[in-house]
């Protein structure tokens, strides 16, 4: 990392809860250290400190005070800025739109649009630039999906008098969390997260997590309101974003943080001990404003995970937000199902009791207590949960317009027989 090579040093923004135009929170650097590892540090602002109304970035490691913070993890970028920055497929997007030979932490952090997760933002000057305010709208659907598909399939966009006004509209929605094609648009409801099928899904995606997210409403658990869009023959799944609230005069905000985050953890193979609901319920129940009913709520996301066999259940699809000062757990998102070929074991992304990633009902049960759940009540939401899915998973697929087809390539993904391996159903 070299100064001449990339950015090494942005002002990091804040929209304050009742707030819809940001303020200067403070200033990230990242820089080599001697052993030239990417060291990242932050330091508030002392206009930002003597504020009534300021908050922490994050609940855990950027407290309100004027020392200066230090990371050599996550190549130098603290979680909660990591968590305002692009995903896997916001990246891809912004190179291609850069058309750039290198980018550095923070050049992701500064191309990353104004429609990033949470309510913080980056920039170069100590005074931060009015909100843009600019979304995409519904009707954009199609040329966005186009463009998708051209980025999925390494081809090129052909380059009209369109072509630039179409890139510029995907680079919004870079920030949202997933490697799957998206962007954001905007209708007289407020901003949605629009999902892309991709030409190489196995199943119509869209409908199939808009079914997901349908039957675990119906399974008690607090999630993300959706809907599908059908433009040009082609679906695509609309998600309210939860991190937003429309009023008059433009969106208010709220502070978002993903699990890997609250974990301390990486997406790397070595932090995968650290990928576990047991520990995550500890950490919550530190910061959350309502600890046991968050606690419960993770242990039935938890089973449901299990129950529709989601094995991407890693730590960055469970987020925290703090729309005022309190922090809690975000709705549920990206629930999407697997069928692994194991009839009898099947594996979550994160440990979920005492023998580690096993998706059974003995296992999700081994821990309850740590979920703040007596015996009785852990055992009723396990049971009642699977026996829903059981009975429930066909029909709700089909209202939400999945295909007798589809319904036939997923049916293995619910309730399968080694669920219940030691733990009768009574």
């Amino acid at each position: 990392m070299t100064s001449d090579t990339f950015t090494t040093e942005c002002y990091v923004y804040i929209t304050l809860p009742g707030q819809t135009t940001p303020i200067t929170a403070g200033r990230f650097t990242l820089n080599a250290n001697r052993r030239g590892v990417p060291t990242g540090r932050f330091v508030y602002g002392k206009s930002y400190l003597g504020r009534p109304d300021a908050v922490p970035l994050d609940p855990i490691e950027l407290k309100l005070t004027q020392q200066v913070y230090e990371t050599v993890h996550l190549k130098g970028v603290f979680g909660a800025l990591r968590d305002a920055g692009p995903d896997y497929w916001g990246r891809r997007i912004i190179e291609r739109h850069e058309n750039r030979p290198q980018l550095g932490e923070i050049d992701y952090l500064l191309l990353s649009p104004d429609d990033r997760a949470g309510a913080l933002a980056f920039g170069l000057n100590q005074t931060p630039p009015a909100p843009k305010r600019r979304f995409n709208k519904t009707l954009d659907l199609e040329k966005l999906q186009a463009f998708a598909d051209a980025v999925v399939k390494d081809e090129e966009f052909p380059i009209d008098s369109a072509y630039h006004q179409v890139a510029d509209l995907m680079v919004v929605g870079t920030s949202m969390g997933g490697a799957r094609p998206k962007a954001v648009v905007e209708d007289e409801a407020g901003l949605w997260l629009a999902k892309f099928n991709r030409f190489d899904d196995k199943w119509n995606s869209a409908r199939v997590e808009h079914a997901m997210l349908t039957l675990a409403r119906a399974c008690g658990l607090m999630t993300s309101e959706s809907r599908i869009a059908t433009i040009g023959g082609r679906d695509v799944l609309l998600v309210k974003r939860f991190d937003r609230e429309k009023v008059k005069n433009g969106y208010l905000r709220a502070r978002m943080i993903s699990a890997l985050t609250l974990l301390r953890a990486e997406d790397t193979i070595q932090s995968r001990d650290k990928w576990s609901y047991v520990l995550l319920v500890e950490e919550l129940r530190r910061i959350s404003d309502h600890p046991v009913e968050d606690a419960t709520e993770l242990f039935r996301r938890m089973c449901f995970n299990a129950l529709i066999s989601n094995v991407d259940d890693h730590p960055r699809n469970h987020a925290f937000i703090a729309k005022n000062r309190e922090w809690h757990l975000s709705p549920a998102y990206d629930l999407t199902p697997a069928v692994p070929i194991s009839l009898e074991r099947r594996d979550l992304a994160m440990a979920c009791g005492d023998d580690g990633r096993i998706a059974n009902a003995k296992n999700i049960l081994s821990q309850h207590s740590r979920f703040l759940l007596k015996d009785d009540q852990a055992e009723i939401i396990v049971r009642t949960m699977f026996e829903y899915i059981r009975q429930n998973w066909y029909a709700i697929s089909r209202s939400a317009g999945v295909s007798e087809q589809d319904c036939e390539r997923i049916s293995g993904a619910f309730a399968y027989p080694g669920f219940y391996p030691q733990v009768p159903i009574t």
